[in-house]
């Protein structure tokens, strides 16, 4: 790093507006909501409340998951949230998730509405409440919330890290890239590794463990995440590679990755899913002219 681009931090931080990059308009050092609006409610208990990030996209497979399994009170409405418009900061927002951040899930089937964020909160509260995707065997179930919390933990270095200074900072820079880069790549390797001894992250049965770490770290094999495959070289960790793709063949998945999606395909995009009708009725290839 040279001189003109050394930085010798003051002695009390100040927040400078913006603050630059992607995300600048929403980043902000407080909490708490910024305007009122309360969330809309539509007619099933699960009322689900996000964005197709790879933290949106692991509740809505699981979701679609459940249902496919035969778990009809598993039904849900999923709202869209525009963060970058900021909805993550109404008040009916802040009051499902005070961190301000998606997803967010309102139980309703229980009398006093529940609410339940952090994406893998979601997961596990969802494979309790529906008896599925979580071992039974003690050994297993250990496993796959090894997993589980390996993902929470090892997913800000890949996304806020990596896919920040990589693809979002207003600037680039070799240092931020390299540390992120490398730390990705290591993740990458462990992962690879454990998917070369066993089928799925717990062993043998597809878990919550997958549903997790499969939209970060498959989305990033699978080229989907901050055009960094080549970059990264990801296809040399075959294990990995086929683990994605074994996922991406289920049918529920592919309808997970279409909840909430305002990016792609418009054929590929339902920005808000009321029933399962709506993947044949309404997406965005339906409801917008095609120019």
């Amino acid at each position: 790093m040279t001189s003109e681009t050394a930085y010798t931090p003051p002695k009390i931080w100040t927040w400078e507006q913006p603050s630059g990059g992607r995300f600048a308009s929403i980043n902000r050092p407080i909490a708490g909501p910024t305007h009122e609006k309360e969330l809309p409610v539509g007619r099933h208990p699960l009322q689900l409340y996000s964005l197709a990030t790879p933290n949106g996209v692991k509740v809505t497979v699981m979701l679609e998951e459940l249902l496919a399994r035969g778990h009809a009170s598993a039904e849900y409405d999923a709202w869209l949230i525009r963060i970058g418009e900021g909805d993550q900061f109404g008040s009916g927002f802040v009051a499902a998730n005070p961190n301000s951040k998606i997803p967010a899930l309102v139980d309703h089937g229980g009398g006093k509405p529940r609410r339940v964020f952090e994406s893998g909160a979601i997961l596990l509260y969802l494979a309790e409440k529906f008896g599925e995707f979580l071992p039974k065997d003690l050994d297993a179930r250990t496993e796959c919330l090894s997993w589980l919390f390996w993902q929470m933990g090892s997913a800000p270095y890949l996304g806020g890290g990596f896919g920040h200074f990589y693809a979002y900072a207003p600037e680039k820079f070799e240092y931020p890239i390299n540390r992120f880069a490398m730390e990705t790549k290591r993740q990458l390797d462990v992962l690879d590794r454990r998917l070369a001894e066993a089928e799925y992250l717990a062993g043998t049965e597809y878990t919550i463990a997958d549903m997790a770490v499969w939209p970060w770290y498959g989305g990033l094999v699978l080229g989907w995440l901050y055009n960094a495959a080549e970059f990264l070289q990801v296809h040399e960790y075959r294990n990995v590679v086929r683990w994605a793709e074994q996922i991406l063949a289920r049918p529920a998945v592919r309808r997970g990755r279409m909840v909430n999606r305002t990016f792609g395909d418009p054929a590929e995009q339902l920005h808000e899913r009321h029933d399962a009708s709506d993947f044949e009725t309404r997406t965005q290839d339906k409801l917008v002219p095609q120019g």
